[in-house]
């Protein structure tokens, strides 16, 4: 299968991984001090609407996987490469990463796909808008889209064991207050089942947490007991030295579903707490 990827970070290299048998053709920004992309199957090319080669590897894509986060002026696949998907004739799918922050606040209840997205913060209102672009260029594409609401993604180099060990970890205590997350691995899984599994309609929106919204300091005491470290001490989200960013993520409350994934397209997270998958990262 042929699959263009937009922004190759964390989690595309983690699903290209799981899945070698593909060929991927993946757009690289080289930050300092990184290695090119390699890897049986992938090449890397610049994000540059210029460039003859990535212009010929879109048309002949079956799948596009866009990880690269909109900004102020919009989305930059789009802004760049409108055209070419527009046209890709062999494109099927496009698998667009968006994020739950979409919904906003739900003051602790639970949602799923149907809630409204109630995004304040500036980053979510550029994901909605960001959204929406996509299934406009659907509506008049001959391919579908699928929309990956996901959770705070979490993984090997990305967990609150490295936090622990580092120094890092905080357990910031708001009363209420949970978190979602999802392990890099089931996005993965969800991607493969989306490319393998004709489930819902032209343009669809699924989300992607775990079965269990937790909150960050319970999260971060776990850890603690999986590998012999002090348990930080409670910190009152009231009195706590927080960036505006880190701030920001206290003022969203929510319980996202997974039911609607998990019954069209049998999702069944191989980490369906973190617990599972807290343990998992600290055995290997």
């Amino acid at each position: 299968m042929n699959i263009v990827v937009f922004g190759f970070g964390y989690t595309a290299r983690r699903f290209a991984a799981l899945r070698p048998e593909h060929r991927y053709s993946c757009t690289w920004r080289e930050p300092l001090g990184a290695s090119k992309p390699d890897g049986r199957g992938i090449t890397a090319f610049p994000f540059a609407p210029g460039d003859g080669a990535l212009r010929e590897r879109i048309a002949d894509a079956e799948i596009a996987l866009v990880s690269i986060p909109p900004d102020a002026l919009g989305d930059p696949t789009l802004r760049r490469f409108a055209d070419e998907l527009r046209a890709a004739s062999k494109l099927r799918r496009v698998v667009y990463l968006s994020t739950i922050g979409v919904y906003g606040d739900a003051g602790g209840a639970s949602i799923d796909e149907t809630a409204h997205r109630a995004a304040r913060s500036e980053r979510g209102l550029q994901r909605i808008r960001a959204e929406d672009d996509w299934m406009r260029l659907c509506a008049e594409a001959p391919w579908r889209l699928s929309i990956l609401r996901l959770a705070g993604i979490y993984g090997p180099g990305r967990n609150v064991i490295v936090k622990l060990r580092q120094g890092d970890a905080r357990r910031i205590v708001k009363p209420g207050q949970v978190f979602n997350r999802i392990h890099v691995d089931d996005i993965g899984q969800m991607i493969d089942r989306l490319l393998t599994r004709e489930a819902g309609g032209k343009a669809e929106a699924w989300n992607l947490a775990d079965d269990e919204p937790a909150p960050p300091q319970d999260v971060i005491a776990f850890a603690a007991g999986l590998i012999g470290a002090a348990i930080p001490p409670e910190e009152p989200f009231e009195g706590a030295a927080l960036s505006p960013m880190a701030r920001s993520f206290y003022g969203d409350n929510k319980r996202v579903s997974n039911a609607k994934a998990k019954a069209l397209l049998g999702f069944t997270p191989l980490y369906p707490t973190f617990r599972e998958g807290l343990t998992a990262l600290r055995d290997e």
